[in-house]
């Protein structure tokens, strides 16, 4: 069905009024339609940037546009969506801005494009990567742009950078004077629950600015909310373009969009699923899979064999089973090397807990391999939000004390997350 003008700018109105606090979650839940529909043939999702194209760019009329994006801001058919609006006499597109690995996704983890123009559009690209504040506000000023719109794939994980790419730019276009839209996309790994520990804000950094759980079970404009009235201040002029005919238990494979890694190392939905337990290996001498077609699947490490994966078959964790592996990275920890751990092998996605996945790990290689060791710059800590993971892990704590000890943050922040909801 095509959405309307008059609908689609009472949909955002009605997102801008929850965004303020003014709205109740009968309103929120209005706003989104058909995101209630039952399944069958008639519930085919469409992102926000269809909704918008869909209404003839509306909400981008008369307005200089610049576009946050990387090469996951495609259409339906795969078609990048600044090349769909750069083609567009009604879409004033005059800047691009890319996040870490770059508008079009050339650079590896840590890396970005830097400031350029686009060849095949011409349109210059700006470089937000670590960039924030008056810093990243200047650079929203000197590209002219007068809306900036938000269009990029998110996994699920308060790690994953993108999600503060969006925070950063909501406050610099505040700073700026700028509009802000968001254009939703589904959370991969669903958006039933938020799980694990809420970070401390003395932990503060890139992979989590502000006191969010670490699987947040929220799609980026409900982040965006969530951000504007808890967190911004001044607030931003924040419109959303919510999706229709996504449901919070569907998984990616629901959506019938193409999948594009949204990093160099999330190859897959699978990769997503596991990802927001497994980075934790990040924080470890253990090799987390980078380097192999398996990462955040496959972890292991010199010397490790047969036993944890048998531990970890013990745990009877939900949802998922463990396989001995071995495996040798061609880059990143053990580069060349051949290395012995697990891989992860989900069966039942919807009753899997990756991070109680990834605690119980954590817990059984530290019991079976006496070369564990945490990276010397405690960025487990960093990770997971506090001292606590692994500070409890080294005095002997089990997986259901480490994860029993940060359930009043997280139902604190449960209950804060749900005001901000979009969906069911």
């Amino acid at each position: 069905m095509t959405l309307s003008r008059r609908t689609l700018f009472a949909t955002t109105a009605a997102v801008a009024a929850a965004t303020t606090g003014t709205a109740t979650a009968g309103t929120a839940t209005a706003a989104t339609g058909s995101a209630q529909a039952a399944p069958g043939a008639g519930r085919r999702l469409r992102t926000g940037f269809e909704r918008l194209a869909e209404d003839g760019y509306a909400l981008l009329r008369g307005r200089r546009v610049g576009v946050v994006t990387n090469p996951t801001g495609i259409t339906r058919d795969a078609r990048h969506i600044v090349d769909v609006l750069h083609a567009d006499r009604r879409v004033d597109l005059i800047a691009v801005f890319g996040p870490e690995h770059g508008f079009r996704g050339t650079a590896q983890a840590g890396g970005s494009e830097g400031r350029h123009d686009d060849p095949a559009t011409g349109l210059p690209v700006y470089d937000t990567y670590l960039k924030s504040g008056p810093a990243l506000a200047g650079i929203f000023t000197a590209s002219g742009v007068d809306t900036v719109v938000f269009d990029i794939q998110d996994v699920g994980a308060r790690f994953y950078t993108y999600i503060w790419t969006l925070f950063d730019c909501m406050e610099a276009a505040a700073l700026a004077g700028k509009r802000f839209v968001v254009l939703d996309r589904p959370n991969p790994v669903t958006g039933r629950a938020a799980l694990g520990p809420v970070l401390r804000p003395e932990f503060a950094s890139f992979v989590g600015r502000r006191p969010i759980a670490q699987a947040h079970g929220m799609t980026v404009a409900e982040l965006a909310r969530l951000f504007n009235g808890e967190f911004l201040s001044p607030r931003v002029p924040l419109e959303t373009v919510a999706m229709t005919g996504w449901r919070r238990s569907d998984f990616h494979d629901a959506s019938g969009l193409p999948w594009v890694p949204p990093s160099p190392n999330m190859p897959t939905p699978k990769t997503a699923l596991v990802y927001a337990g497994t980075c934790l290996f990040e924080g470890t001498n253990l090799s987390e899979g980078r380097g192999t077609t398996r990462p955040f699947e496959l972890l292991g490490a010199e010397g490790l064999d047969g036993r944890w994966a048998a531990a970890a078959n013990e745990a009877g964790l939900p949802g998922v089973r463990f396989r001995e592996a071995y495996f040798a990275p061609v880059f990143s920890k053990f580069e060349g090397k051949t290395v012995g751990g697990v891989q992860l092998h989900v069966h039942d996605r919807a009753a899997f807990d990756p991070v109680r996945t990834g605690i119980a790990l954590l817990v059984t290689a530290r019991r079976v391999w006496d070369g564990f060791a945490w990276r010397p710059d405690h960025w487990i800590d960093t990770l997971t939000g506090s001292t606590r993971v692994r500070t409890m892990i080294d005095a002997g704590a089990g997986t259901d004390e480490v994860v029993g000890a940060w359930q009043r943050e997280l139902a604190a922040f449960r209950a804060t997350r749900r005001q901000y909801l979009l969906y069911g």
